[in-house]
């Protein structure tokens, strides 16, 4: 093969047009790629629907159904030998089946696009449409993998993001439609469980994780961010001002800051980010770029507090909490469950 050789830019194209030109054809390239492997996912829980539509219709189950669906597991591996078709994973069709049949449709599609994996980790937790509906989304529109999914409903996630209200400014800062995508985007609370930390951190600590494990923190954020850079430099007045994560995204037509707080919400937070979304708006905004917004990113907030600390700021501003550690008792009963769970899957695997 040989060797590629870097190509400049002409003069007549600015970098930065390039630059803009690779990664909307990169977006292009991969939403592609996930709409076929939508497609391909889709017909396989329509097989697993159907097959499970199947052993529900001729009335079998563990006791009078066994070792007929042991020898249909045995007769289909020689016909399918790439297939999942486990007596086991026959058991578990028949499940999905029987879980969602009765549901609404919109539930009953949005889970025939996940990945088996995934709808055999959502069927073993105890939750109600509404959550699951909450989880498919997630998965979706951030890629989680079954790891990420399993963390987050050991952690109870969709439980502490109903406990949080909304902090910020967007209704007042912002014209009615970017406000209200805006609260879409933007959360109230992260989990960033994904950086692999078992003690607290420090704020460049936390910091240098998430940059580390970039993709998976833009995962988190959602769809349409773009990052920039850490420790962002803004030079104004002989000074210089360093944003902590800088990103863009797509949509909003907006650049966005994130300050890491490591602590509780302090008011004077608000200030320090007017201030660097100013120099933003003022130093590198575009004509067709909106206004900068600013998302303040700390262990917990008093919602009321907040509130009035964005009283009178007229530049959009969030504060959200973070969440990367477990509580103490949280962790040990998720590894007592899992424990218990390896001897149960034991005992399931010995030859009766």
């Amino acid at each position: 093969m040989k060797p590629v050789k870097n190509v400049n830019v002409s003069d007549d194209y600015k970098e930065e047009d390039y630059q803009d030109l690779l990664h909307e054809t990169i977006a292009v390239i991969e939403s592609s790629r996930v709409r076929i492997a939508k497609q391909v996912n889709t017909a396989v829980m329509s097989s697993h629907w159907e097959i499970g539509r199947l052993l529900e219709e001729r009335k079998l189950d563990s006791k009078h159904g066994d070792n007929i669906v042991k020898r249909l597991s045995v007769d289909l591996k020689k016909r399918f030998p790439n297939m999942g078709v486990s007596p086991r994973n026959l058991w578990d069709m028949k499940r999905f089946y029987l879980h969602y049949y009765q549901e609404d449709i919109k539930l009953r599609q949005i889970v025939a696009v996940l990945p088996w994996g995934h709808n055999l980790l959502l069927m073993d937790y105890k939750l109600s449409a509404e959550h699951v509906l909450f989880y498919a989304n997630e998965i979706i529109s951030k890629g989680w993998s079954r790891n990420m999914l399993n963390l987050a409903l050991k952690s109870e996630y969709h439980l502490s993001l109903q406990a949080s209200e909304r902090s910020n400014n967007f209704a007042s800062t912002m014209p009615g439609e970017s406000a209200e995508y805006a609260n879409e985007i933007f959360r109230s609370r992260y989990h960033l469980g994904f950086i692999d930390a078992v003690e607290p951190l420090k704020e460049l600590d936390l910091e240098r994780h998430l940059v580390n494990k970039i993709n998976s923190f833009i995962m988190e954020l959602g769809n349409g961010f773009s990052f920039i850079g850490n420790q962002h430099t803004l030079s104004f007045n002989n000074k210089e001002y360093h944003v902590d994560l800088l990103f863009f995204h797509r949509r909003l037509r907006s650049m966005v800051a994130i300050e890491l707080k490591i602590g509780e919400f302090k008011p004077e937070y608000v200030g320090k980010m007017n201030f660097y979304l100013s120099l933003l708006d003022k130093l590198e905004k575009t004509a067709d770029e909106n206004p900068s917004i600013g998302i303040i990113l700390c262990a917990n907030k008093e919602h009321l507090e907040v509130e009035l600390a964005l009283q009178d700021i007229h530049k959009p501003i969030g504060v959200a909490e973070f969440q990367y550690l477990l509580p103490k008792n949280k962790l040990e009963e998720m590894i007592t469950n899992e424990i218990k769970k390896k001897d149960d899957d034991s005992l399931r695997s010995v030859p009766r």
